[in-house]
């Protein structure tokens, strides 16, 4: 009898991201069914990513065209798998990176290879007609993650004069995803007509991920004007949502100082800022409030505020396991951001998030800026069951797909599926 999940077919097509760049698409065939993956792309990117492969050619796309990467994936990926059991998700991994055979995946490009690894994943799932996430890691219960939503964007996010990148807001004190999910939404939608008060018709114009981008300048700015939209819906701040910060420091680090609300910081003023802030607004989580490579500085900081406010790592990790092991061993933050593309295969991103877990680490799952209309990461942070969702603002479509997967896993799992809520911090992804 022919094995069903044997790999027969292997697609690619230059598709479109939320802005309008291209990007890769993979689809996987097996005898009985279908998977595709799309690739996301991010703007504020650490220098210890995968590399994303890019045409260069100023003709076509303004040289941002993926058409190398499509090609390497048609003739060189797709001989190598077809005929392989889509089940096998690490070998047929090994063998993408095997074939690429840099360790920052350069070659044949980390778009190319993670186009075809998440496809392969979702042929299997299709296969065995499962949903994703419980091919990924069956069992009986999930747990189903806070979403982190971008409701204010800046840095490179947005044309204003925040140095914050993203203001999120985190819906912790509730039983369940959908009732979380309502609450962020009016909160979203109140703090709209707060800062279109305030500033006028510019001030919901929206950003990359979905969230307002108002002509703002100053970080207590932006908190406030979140606060006074969580209280005019009539929730509480700090008990019902929590604040997060996406700082993406790297973005306003030069020449060793960080430029913030027209200051220039030493690393140390910039850690009592954030302490201060701490103390004076409900912040649960701030992710990147250093750059790349600032190991001591997360440390310190994490040492300091760490046991009230999740310290994530993003652009320090890169969701690469080696450079995990090491702020792990300096104590620097106390949380992984897992994106997919940064490490290239969904294999090593699993592997990432299982060694902070291990270690204590919360992991939080996570979109990138240049998104698109696939749900692959919704299906893996409740697969992960980490507790934690970084996906947007509930708006535009390629954010919003994500919020509507989860809220048709929250459905199918019923009693199976438990909110992570205000104990988010204590999931932790398991071998």
């Amino acid at each position: 009898m022919a094995n069903p999940y044997k790999i027969k077919e292997v697609r690619a097509m230059e598709i479109l991201d939320s802005r309008g760049n291209p990007t890769v698409q993979a689809e996987v065939l097996t005898q009985e069914a279908y998977g595709r993956a799309m690739v996301p792309s991010g703007a504020s990117t650490g220098k210890y990513e995968a590399v994303e492969l890019r045409d260069k050619d100023p003709k076509r796309f303004h040289g941002r065209g993926v058409q190398k990467a499509i090609d390497n994936i048609l003739t060189i990926l797709a001989p190598a798998i077809i005929g392989l059991d889509a089940r096998e998700q690490q070998t047929i991994d090994a063998k993408l990176r095997e074939l690429d055979g840099t360790p920052n995946k350069s070659r044949l490009g980390a778009n190319a290879i993670l186009g075809v690894s998440l496809a392969v994943a979702k042929a299997a799932a299709d296969t065995g007609i499962k949903h994703l996430f419980e091919y990924l890691a069956p069992r009986e219960e999930y747990v189903l993650p806070v979403p982190l939503m971008n409701i204010i964007n800046g840095g490179v996010h947005a044309g204003n004069q925040l140095a914050i990148q993203e203001f999120m807001i985190m819906p912790v004190g509730f039983d369940n995803f959908h009732r979380a999910l309502q609450a962020g939404i009016e909160v979203y939608h109140t703090l709209g007509k707060v800062l279109k008060d305030k500033y006028g018709p510019v001030g919901v114009n929206l950003g990359d991920e979905g969230g307002f981008a108002p002509p703002m300048q100053d970080t207590r700015e932006a908190l406030n004007a979140v606060i006074t939209a969580i209280e005019q819906e009539g929730y509480k701040p700090g008990k019902e949502i929590g604040l997060a910060l996406d700082a993406a420091a790297n973005e306003f680090h030069t020449k060793g100082k960080y430029s913030i609300d027209s200051h220039r910081l030493s690393p140390g003023e910039l850690l009592d800022f954030y302490r201060e802030l701490s103390k004076e607004y409900p912040l649960i989580s701030i992710e990147d409030p250093f750059e790349e490579n600032a190991f001591e500085s997360f440390s310190q900081l994490t040492q300091s505020i760490g046991q009230s406010v999740q310290i994530v790592g993003d652009d320090i990790f890169v969701s690469n396991s080696e450079r995990l092991q090491k702020g792990i061993d300096m104590g620097a933050a106390n949380s992984l951001l897992l994106k997919v593309n940064q490490i290239g295969t969904l294999t090593e991103a699993i592997e990432a998030a299982q060694l902070a877990g291990s270690n204590d680490y919360t992991v939080v799952v996570s979109h990138r800026s240049g998104e698109t209309e696939n749900t692959f990461i919704a299906d893996l942070a409740v697969a992960l069951s980490c507790g934690q969702i970084k996906t947007g603002a509930p708006a535009r479509g390629e954010r919003t797909a994500k919020y509507n997967r989860l809220t048709k896993i929250t459905h199918d799992l019923g009693r199976n599926g438990q909110y992570a809520g205000n104990q988010f911090r204590k999931c932790k992804v398991t071998r």
